[in-house]
């Protein structure tokens, strides 16, 4: 366990530089708004689409992996709704809720490529970019229905279909899959340029991660807070690990599919929360617990995974 904790210290190190800068007075506080946005929309699409271009999509392992992912956001998602009329009969409002569902189903990308390509290398970081390129329109498409039913709003499914079609991650990754597939030759010195910038992504994303933590929210956290904790942290990998053994996943494509199943809530789903009704505040709390306890819980996760993969 020694040995992947220190792994992925470097990752949590670059998280806690953006909580300092954050609060740094050296730093322009329009800076992190610029910076979340270029890692959203330039960044971040970068690396998924050089991710893409380069895959081996004649890897059976990795195919089953995503599989597995994809099922195992549908089962977690499927108990979350099911289990709507107990939260209910608890007095837990729809705002509360939607923040439970979005943080017990959602997850850092940034988070979970840094882990995998500082542990597996480029066939870590290929794996999480298929199992991203998988589950990112289920995530999306399941999140925002969730937040548009229990919001009280008008049902637009418009707004839906919208965020969909014009998600950059979306967009970035069925771009890099169309050229990969049908062999699109690329300009070698276009092509350079946007590895350069893929290069960029991971570092200044985990510092962009740091940045949106809200401290303070966490300090004093309600008990559906700590539930979303460990439901993300603890219980979706179960869920992940579990459905990767029945599918017959083994070795290191069950570790990245823990792996990418116990990092940490992606922050985009707190301006979900805010756009959607939400409980935005909830949200924010959570993530930040999330963050913190995956400093402790990714490397013991991946550790006791890796044992079981190994017999």
């Amino acid at each position: 366990m020694l040995v992947v904790f220190q792994s992925i210290l470097p990752i949590f190190l670059l998280v806690l530089l953006g909580v300092a800068l954050k609060r740094a007075p050296v730093i322009n506080a329009d800076f992190w708004v610029g910076l979340e946005q270029c890692s959203y929309w330039v960044l971040f699409p970068a690396l998924l689409f050089v991710t893409m271009v380069k895959a081996d999509f004649s890897n059976t392992e990795d195919l089953a992996v995503s599989s597995a992912a994809i099922i195992s956001v549908v089962v977690m998602s499927g108990g979350l709704l099911v289990a709507w009329p107990l939260f209910h009969k608890l007095r837990v409002g729809s705002p509360a809720f939607t923040s439970l569902f979005q943080t017990a189903t959602r997850w850092n990308a940034f988070m979970a490529l840094a882990i995998a390509a500082k542990t597996f290398g480029q066939q870590g970081l290929t794996t999480v970019g298929l199992v991203m390129a998988a589950i990112t329109i289920p995530l999306n498409l399941i999140n925002v229905t969730v937040l548009l039913w229990f919001s009280g709003r008008g049902r637009n499914y418009r707004v839906l279909v919208y965020r969909i079609v014009t998600n950059p991650l979306i967009l970035s990754t069925a771009l890099g899959i169309l050229v990969n597939i049908v062999d699109i030759p690329i300009y070698e010195p276009v092509m350079t340029a946007v590895e350069l910038l893929s290069q960029a992504s991971l570092s200044l994303g985990l510092i962009t991660v740091g940045a949106g933590l809200r401290i303070m929210d966490a300090l004093k956290p309600q008990p559906i807070t700590l539930l979303a904790v460990f439901l993300k942290l603890i219980f979706f990998p179960l869920v992940a690990v579990g459905v990767g053994l029945l599918t017959g996943i083994e070795g290191n494509g069950l570790v990245l599919l823990a792996l990418s199943a116990s990092v940490p809530t992606a922050m985009n789903g707190y301006l979900l929360a805010k756009q959607l009704n939400g409980d935005a505040d909830l949200y924010a709390a959570a993530a930040t617990l999330q963050v913190a306890g995956s400093f402790f819980s990714i490397p013991v996760i991946m550790t006791l995974v890796a044992y079981a993969a190994a017999g």
